[in-house]
């Protein structure tokens, strides 16, 4: 027992080092740029692309491709990301990068997959030169076998640790690199070129994203993006358990972790449903525990500079400073647009891009959850797409098993998701700082490893089907019908949401986000409505999943719920404006409208060369190159790139763009009266950035 209990541990050490290695990676960037890099997993991505490349495919001998995608490819992406974005956003604070870190980690891949192709890499070459060795024996006469990636990982893993840990303890450039994040202005009054030391600082974490890709690609028999993703939370676990900042005990942590799967692996019953489902989910059980119950986690204060106090104010919302005719025109022009954009749905359009559309209404439901959950709320929720599966699969199992209403069902199925977000939102609203977001993405991804794959959760390998609502005499079938039905709910709720906002609960929201020691010295709960924004969030993406199953006949979850698709919600929402109705209605229909054109535009240049008979001999390459398929890429890189913005707009393109409109139309009128600024356009300017 003694001895199979030793040669588990010993096998879970590889694995342990590699999360022990991202773990550190992240810690690092964490400690020498305040940036928790969510998107490190598509950096490591990347590097293991360009070795299998290279390696694989081009035959390269093994150093010049370690050489390439290791020290040469992984460090210039580092000096990308700091010259040309986190540069501008030293001084913000972690919510703006943790914003840009996803929407990196939604752009990155799919500029990989345009770069390199989408086609499948399988068996993935290790970063060693021998196969394999078998000189490991035990007491017992068991045999251990290392093959390659183990080897290398383990090698490779102790001599960055190694140097890591000298770095820190006995270099300058370790204490630089953390004085840069306290505070660069300050830095910079010591004269140390903050800029420098960044850049540096940068390049090392991103050497370390490529190492640990090229390390971790073995381990799978194909590349893909999600699966690196999936083995960063196991390293955010360790990262948690270093507190975020401890190189040391984050590398323990990793092992660790890997030890414990390991011994999981070896002792469990391969057909319990222990193994099948407390294997993989593990690393997420293991943070979402970490979270809830390490004070740290609850304690922890984001630094913030110490000469953050001369930066202006943000800007107020532009609704404060436009006059009331103003407010009541805005009003009715977006009654109007709204009114002609259905009209043209129901008459003009054809079935093909009136399904388009209503895709889009009955998403932008789904999204009203993130305006709620975030932009109310406060709280950076990475689970929506999970609240919405929950919705779904109630209403599948509802109608199908008892033969409930569909619209009966589809409350049902709000209620229950409110009351998961309810259980989840007791602890996740009491963490601070960036741990709210990795607790929500600990039980997005533990909901769709372990619950959605159960029958009696989500009815299993085949789908469970739902119909369309039948209300009376009214038959919701048809697309016209449902497109009818989506945007009364989306009426309905979209009403909802800004009641919310604007009444009681949004203004002791709003009071907590400005000072919350104030806010609790004035007598206001800070987690009373927080929990009410947190839970009707779940409650109205619970309400959305139902009818995005009811509209596309069954609840899917692959196609329609996968923790990434939440993601891209997230990115979109944020990057339009996470407090406002009409960005969550906008980023819905964009999110399938933009692909459909993008398809389009793609296919136009290839249908041209094949059937104009001067150009019809150009080589099949050309017409390669033009794939349709890159719509859907396109259009998510163009959707992570939105998020960038958000350091500079905080408050959303949207309101940004319409705080522009209002500042230019009143200084025309101030103009053309041939008067002085108005009160209102004064101020407006002023705040705003007109006068600088």
């Amino acid at each position: 027992m003694a001895g199979e209990i030793l040669e588990y541990a010993v096998r879970g050490v590889p694995i342990g080092c590699v999360f022990a290695l991202m773990a550190v990676g992240l810690v690092l960037t964490y400690k020498t740029s305040g940036v928790f890099n969510l998107a490190f997993a598509a950096q490591a991505y990347t590097s293991a692309v360009v070795f299998y490349e290279v390696r694989k495919e081009h035959e390269w001998p093994l150093l010049p491709a370690a050489l390439l995608a290791v020290v040469v490819v992984a460090p210039l992406i580092g000096v990308i990301l700091d010259r040309f974005l986190y540069r501008y956003q030293r001084t913000a604070g972690s919510l703006a990068k943790l914003i840009t870190s996803l929407g990196l980690l939604v752009a990155i891949p799919e500029i990989v997959r345009l770069i390199f192709g989408s086609g499948s890499k399988k068996n993935p070459p290790a970063l060693w030169w021998v196969k394999r060795t078998d000189d490991f024996l035990w007491p017992q006469g068991s045999r251990f076998v290392l093959d390659a990636g183990q080897i290398a990982t383990l090698a490779f893993t102790a001599i960055a640790v190694t140097g890591l840990a000298i770095m820190f303890s006995r270099g300058g450039i370790g204490l630089r690199m953390r004085a840069v994040v306290e505070s660069p202005r300050l830095v910079q009054l010591q004269g140390i070129d903050a800029s420098r030391v960044s850049l540096a600082s940068w390049m090392l974490s991103s050497l370390l994203a490529g190492l640990a890709g090229v390390l971790i690609a073995p381990l799978f028999a194909q590349l893909n993006s999600l699966d690196f993703f999936t083995l960063l939370v196991a390293a955010i676990a360790a990262c948690v358990i270093g507190s975020l900042t401890n190189i040391v005990a984050t590398f323990i942590g990793g092992i660790g972790l890997g030890i414990l799967q390991a011994e999981l692996a070896g002792f469990l019953p391969t057909d319990s449903i222990l193994a099948t489902g407390l294997r993989p989910g593990l690393p997420f059980l293991v943070l979402f525990g970490l979270l809830l119950f390490r004070r740290s986690a609850r304690t922890s204060h984001e630094v913030t500079d110490p000469l953050s106090g001369v930066d202006p104010p943000p800007p107020p919302p532009a609704a404060s400073l436009r006059p009331s005719w103003m407010t009541m025109g805005t009003r009715v022009f977006a009654v109007t647009v709204a009114v002609l954009g259905l009209v043209l749905a129901l008459f003009v359009l054809d079935e093909f891009w009136l399904s388009v559309v209503t895709s889009g209404v009955v998403l932008a439901v789904v999204l009203l959850s993130i305006v709620l959950t975030t932009g109310v709320g406060g709280t950076i929720s990475l689970s929506q797409a999970a609240f919405a599966a929950i919705g779904a699969f109630t209403t599948a199992q509802l109608t199908t098993n008892f033969n409930l209403s569909v619209l009966v069902a589809m409350v049902a199925g709000a209620l229950v998701a409110a009351a998961v977000g309810a259980v989840l939102s007791l602890p996740i609203i009491r963490l601070a700082g960036i741990y709210p977001a990795l607790a929500t993405l600990a039980f997005a991804l533990m909901f769709e490893n372990v619950l959605a794959p159960l029958s009696w959760v989500s009815g299993g390998a085949t789908p469970l089907t739902v119909p369309r609502p039948l209300v009376g005499p009214i038959d919701f079938a048809g697309n016209r019908a449902f497109l009818l039905l989506s945007v009364g709910i989306l009426a309905v709720l979209s009403v909802a949401v800004i009641m919310i906002r604007q009444g009681t609960t949004g203004r002791f929201l709003d009071a907590i986000r400005e000072s919350e020691p104030a806010a609790s010295a004035v007598g206001i709960n800070p987690i009373r409505p927080r929990l009410v924004a947190f839970v009707a969030g779940a409650g109205v993406a619970g309400f959305g999943g139902g009818l995005v199953a009811s509209f596309n006949g069954q609840a899917n979850y692959a196609a329609n719920f996968t923790f990434y698709l939440g993601l891209v919600w997230l990115v979109l929402v944020i990057t339009a404006g996470f407090r406002s109705v009409q960005a969550a209605i906008i980023s819905g229909i964009f999110f399938y409208v933009l692909p459909q054109l993008l398809d389009r535009l793609f296919r136009w240049p290839g249908n041209y060369l094949t059937s104009n008979p001067e150009v019809s001999g150009v080589t099949k390459s050309v017409l390669d190159f033009i794939e349709p398929e890159w719509s859907l890429g396109v259009a998510f890189i163009l959707f992570g790139f939105g998020a960038l913005t958000y350091a500079k707009h905080p408050e959303g393109i949207i309101e940004a763009q319409t705080t522009k409109s209002i500042r230019k139309v009143l200084g025309w009128i101030d103009k053309a009266r041939g008067k002085g600024p108005t009160p209102a356009s004064e101020q407006l300017v002023t705040q705003v950035g007109g006068g600088r």
